[in-house]
């Protein structure tokens, strides 16, 4: 009987010790796993792309391939299925930053919270600008690079359009698999709803008779002052022109029909020369917007500002601001003190 109560006390010391030993390596274990999940990443690479149908053998050895060395194979395995991200990885290109812990790595792959880029349109931008911009942006898919101006609009699914002034300028996120195509269609409706909401909210006596011309007429407000405090009193003397059957007489207009020749300086015989954007010879709108108009000059055009100014020339002061005039002797006078101010400037960088 002694004997066998001996043997019992044996056994059970035996897996009390064995026990022991499981709960400590447990432990270990846990503390190793903890440890591991939670470590910043060291890897120099910026980023690593998980493709369409990649397992999750794939995206670990891509990890690998981009300097992740952090942990071993089984530890990857079984954090994502701790995280339930086996199986579940969203295709695209993730930051490998180096305060991302493995642990964060594999929830933003699961998320699909892909590493995002942006490209910004300008206000003012004609259409050759808006297109080199984007020829430039990178990882960005260049798919309309070989296109025409006009197979550009037929690929948009508005082939009967002029293309300047048809993208709203603003900063436009994509990511990597995006292509120029993707940024031009979300411009090209980010554009045409604000031009609804502008044409929805105009004023009642606008001398405009369209959406269409509401667009051309905010691009010339756009480039003829940067200013977003001046552009309802510009807006308000064109609307007063166009209704005293008045020319709108504004450089920009010319300087697009000059095109490409244009090298800064409008000249006499730019102002009489004839073409379909020239405002001098020409009465009414330009036949098509002139740039990218922002929101605000949109709702300039649409709500111009009362007032009896018919003319405007530049302050010159390098502010940016102009002074308006009701009449014609105002405005000569004006440009008078802004021709003065040019030649005192000139002189004193002369000087210096």
């Amino acid at each position: 009987m002694a004997r066998a109560r001996h043997g019992c006390l044996l056994v059970l010391t035996v897996l009390l010790l064995l026990a022991g030993i499981a709960a400590g390596a447990g432990a270990w274990f846990y503390q190793r796993q903890t440890a591991f999940a939670d470590t910043p990443l060291t890897a120099e690479a910026g980023s690593v792309v998980v493709a369409r149908g990649d397992g999750f053998n794939a995206v670990l050895r891509k990890l690998r391939e981009a300097g992740v060395d952090e942990g071993r194979d089984y530890q990857w395995k079984l954090l994502a299925r701790q995280l339930d991200a086996a199986g579940k990885i969203k295709a695209g290109e993730y930051a490998l930053d180096t305060h991302l812990s493995p642990r964060g790595l594999l929830l933003n792959m699961r998320q699909g919270k892909v590493l995002q880029y942006r490209v910004t349109l300008v206000e003012g931008w004609n259409i050759r600008q808006l297109r080199a911009a984007l020829g430039r942006a990178q990882p960005l898919l260049h798919e309309t690079e070989r296109m025409g101006d006009a197979e550009l609009m037929a690929a948009l699914g508005f082939p009967d359009q002029h293309p300047e002034g048809r993208f709203l300028p603003e900063t436009y996120v994509y990511q990597r698999g995006d292509s120029d195509l993707d940024v031009l269609k979300r411009a090209h409706a980010a554009l045409e709803k604000a031009l609804a909401e502008a044409w929805a909210a105009r004023s009642d006596d606008l001398p405009l008779a369209s959406p269409g011309e509401l667009l051309i007429l905010a691009s010339i407000i756009e480039k003829e002052t940067g200013l977003a405090s001046e552009r309802p009193q510009i807006a308000g003397v064109f609307a007063r022109r166009l209704k005293l059957g008045m020319r709108l007489q504004t450089d920009p207009t010319v300087i697009y029909g000059i095109g490409s020749s244009y090298d800064g300086n409008i000249r006499k015989t730019h102002l009489t020369t004839d073409t379909p954007y020239n405002t001098y010879t020409r009465a009414g709108l330009p036949p098509t917007p002139i740039a990218m108009p922002g929101k605000d000059a949109l709702r300039a055009a649409a709500q111009p500002a009362a007032g009896d100014a018919l003319y405007f020339v530049a302050v010159g002061d390098g502010s940016g601001a102009h002074v308006f005039s009701a009449s014609y002797a105002e405005h000569n006078a004006a440009v008078a003190r802004y021709l003065q101010r040019l030649r005192e400037n000139r002189n004193r960088a002369v000087q210096q």
